[in-house]
């Protein structure tokens, strides 16, 4: 068994994470099916909504709205927000705070992606260092009337160049934020290689409030080893969790000290599958088809290294309704053990080095320009996705 490493309870202004693991927000997986079978396997900790992009919210976008829904038994509802126009990222959070949405505020400033960064967002948007902290300043304030608490997501930087987070975890934490996560890999990384758990024990070093540590916890031991490595606070599971919701039932288990761990056989793993398509099911006011399409990519992580065959494996791809998934998951051989091979493996997205998208003129300077401005702030996206 991995030493024992104690990870105590987290105060989030006036909310008390018990056991500070965190699901971490993903687009088009962390949505609130997703969250309550996480949920129910884990500890007592934060189950993050996945990003809603704030002008969205602000027009009433019905993807958004869908997407800021939480389950009557989620004990702490937690809610990102992505957008780069400080006034419209400040009107949804007082939509937030006025329809009591949420518990707990997330502000996302670490998504890599090419049509998020291009726009001057996600990750790409705190190297603009004014522009970062006016979000950050508007949405405390507003949320601060609620006594609702809000944190900030970031990487490393845009590259090793242009590297960000221990400005940007200092920023955050004069401005009021309760805890910041750090993915600890640059944009330009990606996903690729392994995240560089060292920074993560920089910005832990150089920050008063808590620190979460984020990138490549594809085990609960793996969670273990970065809070021993880095002095974390607490850790944010992102794709390591992707067909695995149980993994949070090990997380449990290992900061509780035990070396227990889930190995369900296919059988197991099936009755998972049909237990999310209900789940989908109600998220999509009964419409089976939409909730079975939106199944299909958590079936091909679900039988990640199980030996099915490919069959099998198009034939869940090709299921159009609850009945069609219940024959699927009937079918198979419910005896079939654990894949261990791949247990602890990367999943979901493994993309490597690469060119990273930005405004124009983006890294001339950390002040943001008023061409700059104009640009940025017109192109904020009128959608709910990436």
């Amino acid at each position: 068994m991995e030493e024992n490493v104690s990870l105590p309870p987290v105060e989030l202004g006036p909310i008390h994470v018990k056991t500070p693991v965190v699901l971490s927000p993903m687009a088009g997986v962390t949505n609130w099916p997703f969250r309550v079978l996480c949920e129910e396997y884990g500890p007592e900790g934060l189950y993050v909504a996945e990003m809603i992009t704030a002008r969205a919210l602000v027009a009433r976008n019905p993807k958004a709205l869908r997407l800021c829904r939480f389950a009557p038994g989620e004990r702490i509802r937690s809610l990102q927000l992505y957008g780069v126009s400080p006034a419209i990222v400040e009107m949804a959070a007082r939509i937030v705070v006025d329809e009591g949405m949420a518990d707990h505020v997330d502000l996302n400033f670490g998504c890599p992606v090419p049509k998020v960064t291009r726009r001057g967002g996600g990750s790409a948007l705190p190297w603009k260092t004014g522009l970062f902290r006016e979000i950050i300043q508007r949405v405390v304030k507003v949320c601060s009337e609620a006594d609702i608490p809000v944190t900030a997501k970031i990487r490393v930087g845009i590259d090793h160049d242009h590297e960000t987070f221990l400005q940007a975890g200092r920023i955050a934490q004069e401005e009021g934020c309760a805890a910041v996560t750090l993915h600890a890999r640059t944009t330009a990384e990606y996903y690729g290689g392994h995240s560089d758990w060292s920074r993560i024990a920089e910005l832990v070093e150089a920050l008063d409030i808590p620190v979460f540590g984020n990138g490549d916890i594809w085990s609960a031991n793996d969670a273990l080893a970065m809070v021993r490595e880095t002095g974390c606070a607490g850790v944010a599971i992102g794709r390591g969790c992707q067909g695995r919701p149980w993994l949070f039932a090990d997380l449990r288990n290992a900061f509780a000290g035990s070396d227990e761990r889930m190995e369900p056989t296919l059988g197991e793993v099936g009755r998972i599958i049909m237990r999310h398509a209900e789940l989908l099911t109600e998220f999509y006011d009964g419409d089976e088809t939409m909730a079975v399409h939106d199944l299909r990519k958590h079936v091909a992580w679900y039988l990640k290294g199980f030996p099915v065959g490919g069959g099998v494996r198009r034939a869940f791809m090709e299921c159009e309704d609850l009945g069609d998934v219940r024959r699927q998951v009937d079918s198979l051989d419910p005896d079939i053990p654990y894949p261990r091979a791949v247990e602890d493996k990367p999943r979901g997205r493994v993309r490597y080095a690469k060119k990273v998208h930005l405004p124009y003129g983006w890294l001339d300077s950390q002040e943001l320009t008023e061409e700059q401005r104009r640009t940025v702030i017109s192109a904020d996206p009128l959608d709910a996705s990436y």
